[in-house]
């Protein structure tokens, strides 16, 4: 009996110890912004653990009852950790949301080279910046919100709305702007001319700092800022995207953005629509700023089709700004702002009447502003051949901008200017062969610029044709890389004589099509072509898994473009008369570049050095009368003439990175860049401020930035992480001073907070809220790269209060 009852004992033990054991943990994991990697599942301190299935599915068996830590990892996603409770029936765990993990960009792959790579492997210093970086920074345009996350990129602003981006001191022509990979063409040598782009339509961005000829031609010598929208990427017949809706509270901004895409099999659609308006900015010293507000529109729609071997997309997108031209005329009494009522002689500056309150204080635009309206219709298709890969590209791009400055006839644009442009590219990847990987490809574009019905001609009708063959090679053996390439292009550019009359009715100027007694030659006809060689050669070494180093000297080319050879006349926008120079030759940059890549559990760095020395270098000048004041004309605009000169700059960035592991959700970063920009003309030798510093060199900038992820037991709101932010930028004594084309700029430095909340409130999307005070205790200050400092002796933005909501679907 008592053997019975033994073994009845024994074997019910068993059966409870079996049913303890066969518990199990179900359930599902899904990204931020839709997309699949690689993800593990894992209970903490125990060796039960297993992978997520294609669909985010994942189980782990045979667990017994207590109390875990359940851990999700997945490379470039914060990790995510929970409590759980199991008891000896199946555990459901609700979904789980992965957002991504900026400090992660060791692991980002790079589209914007010939084939992906990853950043750490490439020696070209790039950045790669995350939807969510962009998402939570606050700024008025897309460029200037790249700046806070990217130290090297600076920009030269006209106000709020226009930015234009400088890397490592060079801006305009020098830097290239690429949208979806095609090259953005509209007019960008002018000062008030911005980035075609809004920004809720762009999802992430790369900045390559260098000569980045080699791959694109002309106009990269300083680098490129690559743009890329929403594509879809859950295949699941859903319609999916986010919607944007913004305030800010300095020049009561209103923003709303949508963005929609749909994938099913190999079918993919997108649509992506916004809307911005503003009001004059303000700040403690100007007030409202007259002429600063803007309305903007963007839409843009993509369809293509996605297989195992091939994308084939066609996209289409719509640009339209309303925007302010200040010209920081005062009343010399009151100093406060006034407006032009008249024209030419009855124009007279300092008695103009002064804005009203009402005026300022309002989002209808003044008579004189620009508009600035941008199309694009691309196709792109890349197709797998056995083990290599075929791209090509073709886009046709129209810009057209009208800047008003008539008062007496507001309908009358003085600048009336359309650009077409065709790019087209093809590029083939050969399959890899051993440890090498070899891209070969040809790329160009077309271009026209036609005046249209204009009283003001800065710059003539001109025809444009490039084209460029490269070559690019990548070496890999253990933990070394070497790559480069070589490059030819040539560039022809033609115009005819243009011929400028006086319209008898109007009093106005305007083109003439044949020439006559009572005609102007406003330009005369040019036809040159310019021939440059790039090249580039560099290699990364991992001297361990953490550290990497790389080295690359590359030879970029630059043609001067339209308005430094061509220009000739009052840009209405810029309130500057530009001359050119018929005579130059293209720029020939030489740059080497030195870094330290490091990657640890508990912090990340980098540090890069730079030496660029530009042969032909191309810059503005003031011209002066023969008793030294500046040439100026009715209006008082300033007349300004291209030079040319041998340069050198040089400087560094440095960026640092503390993410303590046993920290969650610490993270403190802070940034350094400094640059140094000579003119090394003989004349200019030791003459300091009077011609031996070259312009637009940005001071030496510090950041830092200090933000705790702070978990919540609430279901809908599951984290807050509140942030402090500090802006240091030095004093500006190395500035060019001859003939007061600039001014020294003092030092500031400017205090933000702000906070972020993730709000759960689908089972699988996660809402983000950003609060942000940007200049906390309106500090009164002047970039040196804002314009408007020369227009009125401007001051930049005061304090602004935002709020941002982005709820992905």
């Amino acid at each position: 009996m008592n053997v019975r009852l033994m073994l009845a004992a024994f074997f019910t033990f068993i059966i409870l110890m079996i049913n303890a054991q066969n518990a199990e943990i179900t359930g599902k994991v899904v990204f931020e912004n839709g997309g699949y990697t690689t993800t593990e599942v894992m209970l903490k301190d125990t060796p039960m653990k297993t992978m997520i299935d294609k669909n985010g599915y994942y189980t782990i068996k045979n667990v017994a009852s207590g109390t875990y830590r359940l851990i999700v990892t997945a490379k470039g996603y914060q990790e995510f950790e929970q409590e759980i409770r199991i008891s000896n029936k199946n555990k459901g765990v609700p979904t789980i949301l992965l957002n991504r993990d900026s400090n992660k960009i060791d692991e980002i792959a790079i589209t914007g080279v010939s084939k992906e790579t990853l950043i750490k492997e490439n020696p070209v210093a790039i950045l790669s910046i995350s939807s969510r970086q962009i998402e939570r920074n606050v700024a008025t345009n897309i460029i200037s919100s790249l700046v806070k996350s990217a130290p090297g990129l600076s920009v030269v602003e006209t106000g709020p709305n226009i930015s234009k981006p400088f890397i490592r001191g060079l801006g305009y022509n020098r830097v290239l702007t690429l949208y979806d990979g095609i090259r953005q063409e509209g007019q960008q040598w002018g000062d008030e001319h911005g980035i075609e782009v809004a920004p809720y339509i762009v999802e992430r961005a790369e900045v390559i700092k260098g000569p980045a000829s080699l791959m694109f031609g002309s106009d990269a010598v300083a680098g490129v800022v690559s743009l890329f929208p929403y594509l879809p990427s859950q295949n699941d017949g859903a319609v999916h995207g986010k919607i944007t809706s913004e305030y800010q509270g300095n020049n009561d901004l209103i923003g709303n953005g949508m963005q929609l895409g749909f994938k099913k099999n190999s079918f993919i659609a997108s649509l992506n629509a916004s809307y911005r308006m503003a009001k004059n900015y303000k700040n403690p010293i100007d007030g409202r700023v007259y002429n600063t507000n803007f309305e903007e529109k963007n839409f843009s729609v993509l369809l293509g089709r996605k297989t195992h071997t091939s994308l084939s997309k066609i996209n289409f997108t719509l640009y339209d700004n309303l925007q302010g031209i200040p010209d920081g005329s005062r009343d010399p009494d009151s100093g406060k702002f006034t407006y032009q009522i008249g024209e030419g002689d009855d124009d007279v500056i300092g008695k103009r009447p002064v804005v009203s309150e009402r005026m300022l204080n309002s989002y209808t635009l003044s008579p004189l502003h620009q508009r600035i309206q941008h199309y694009r219709l691309y196709a792109q298709h890349n197709q797998q051949i056995g083990n290599g890969d075929l791209d090509v590209q073709l886009a046709l791009q129209q810009n057209i901008r009208r800047e008003y400055n008539h008062p007496t006839v507001p309908s009358q644009p003085g600048m009336y200017v359309r650009l077409n442009t065709l790019n087209y590219g093809v590029r083939y990847n050969f399959p890899k062969l051993s440890s090498f990987e070899i891209s070969a490809g040809v790329n160009g574009m077309v271009q026209n610029n036609t005046n249209k019905s204009a009283t003001d001609f800065p710059i003539p009708d001109y025809h444009l044709n490039e084209g460029g063959i490269y070559t690019y090679a990548k070496w890999k053996y253990n933990r070394f890389n070497i790559s480069g390439g070589v490059r030819y292009d040539i560039r022809n550019i033609r115009w005819d004589n243009f011929y400028i009359q006086t319209n008898p009715v109007t009093g106005f100027e305007e083109q003439a099509g044949q020439p006559s007694a009572d005609t102007r030659l406003g330009f005369a006809s040019y036809n040159k072509t310019f021939k440059g060689f790039s090249a580039s050669i560099g290699s990364t070494f991992q001297l361990t898994k953490q550290i990497s180093l790389k080295a690359n000297i590359g030879r970029s080319y630059r043609a001067p473009n339209i308005t430094e050879i061509g220009s000739n006349g009052l840009d209405p926008g810029a309130h500057i008369v530009y001359k050119g120079n018929r005579d130059f030759s293209p720029e020939f940059s030489l740059q080497e570049d030195l870094g330290i890549s490091t990657r640890f559990k508990d912090f990340s760095a980098d540090v890069s050095w730079f030496n660029n020395n530009i042969q032909n270098y191309i810059y503005l000048s003031l011209l002066i009368d023969a008793q030294g004041n500046p040439l100026v004309d009715s209006q008082g605009n300033k007349t300004y003439q291209y030079q040319q000169a041998s340069a050198q700059l040089y400087g560094m960035e440095a960026w640092l990175s503390l993410h303590p592991e046993k920290w969650k959700g610490f993270n403190f970063e802070t940034s350094l860049s400094v640059i140094y920009g000579f003119n090394r003309d003989k004349v200019f030798e030791n003459k300091g401020t009077q011609g031996e510093y070259l312009p637009l060199i940005s001071p030496l900038k510090l950041s830092g930035n200090l933000s705790q992820r702070i978990s919540l037991p609430s279901k809908f709101i599951s984290s807050v992480t509140p942030t402090a932010e500090i802006e240091f930028s030095a004093a500006q004594n190395r500035y060019l001073g001859l003939n007061d084309t600039e001014t020294a700029t003092r030092d500031y430095t400017l205090f933000n907070i702000g906070a972020s909340l993730d709000l759960h409130y689908s089972e699988n999307h996660s809402a983000v809220l950003q609060l942000q005070v940007n200049n906390l205790f309106d500090r009164a200050y002047q970039s040196h790269l804002s314009r408007l400092k020369y227009l009125g002796n401007i001051y930049n933005m005061g304090r602004n209060v935002a709020i941002k909501l982005v709820v992905p679907f």
